[in-house]
């Protein structure tokens, strides 16, 4: 049996708020309001959503077109931006990851912009410890859609997908898949799921998941 993990991003395996928040603030400030800061409390209220969904919270003051052209150019100053910088990984990720990948193929599926799980695993030099990733960027799908799409087309017969807010737990059950919750992260789940606290803890949960 082919049992695979599949991660969320922001709040799962790293954050990187406050970097897009400062990526972000240049490219508003130049394109279209030199007094607005986004903050990082602005990110954080946002992440795990879809772009066109942030565009709406973020720019309802302008059109629909120009206020995604603004977003596009937000997702591409930032990607640039965690090439060359980063973000704030959670504590024992790495190793973990090690220790997973020796029993489990790995997979990340993320709402975000194309370019941004890219920029994630070249910093890091991470693209060793994944089969395969989507985002929304990619083909306009939901989490739901995509969690789906990566099991199906690796082949998986069992997956759980690892994620921090009650939108990843939404999409883990579209697509039919098991639900392990990030709590270190930044949401909480109105259902009783499997939890982990910290990263490290995961070998430990799915060798019980397994059992």
């Amino acid at each position: 049996m082919k049992f695979g993990i599949i991660f969320d991003m922001d709040g799962t395996l790293w954050d990187s708020a406050e970097g897009v928040a400062k990526s972000w603030t240049e490219v508003v400030q130049r394109l279209h309001d030199k007094e607005r800061v986004i903050t990082t409390e602005d990110i954080h209220s946002i992440m795990g959503l879809t772009m066109d969904r942030i565009a709406d919270i973020l720019f309802p003051e302008l059109p629909k077109d120009e206020r995604m052209k603004l977003l596009d150019a937000c997702g591409n100053d930032e990607n640039e931006y965690l090439r060359q910088h980063g973000g704030i990984l959670y504590p024992q990720l790495e190793e973990t990851l090690i220790e997973l990948k020796k029993k489990y193929p790995l997979y990340i599926v993320s709402n975000c912009q194309s370019g941004y799980i890219e920029a994630f695993l070249e910093y890091y030099d991470f693209g060793k410890y994944f089969e395969d990733i989507e985002c929304y960027g990619n083909n306009q799908l939901g989490k739901g859609d995509n969690i789906r799409l990566v099991a199906d087309r690796n082949h998986l017969d069992d997956a759980v997908y690892v994620g921090d807010i009650m939108g990843d737990y939404v999409s883990s059950k579209e697509a039919g898949v098991r639900f392990i919750h990030a709590a270190y992260g930044f949401g909480e789940i109105e259902d009783e799921v499997i939890t982990i606290s910290e990263f490290a803890e995961l070998p430990k949960v799915m060798s019980e998941l397994e059992m």
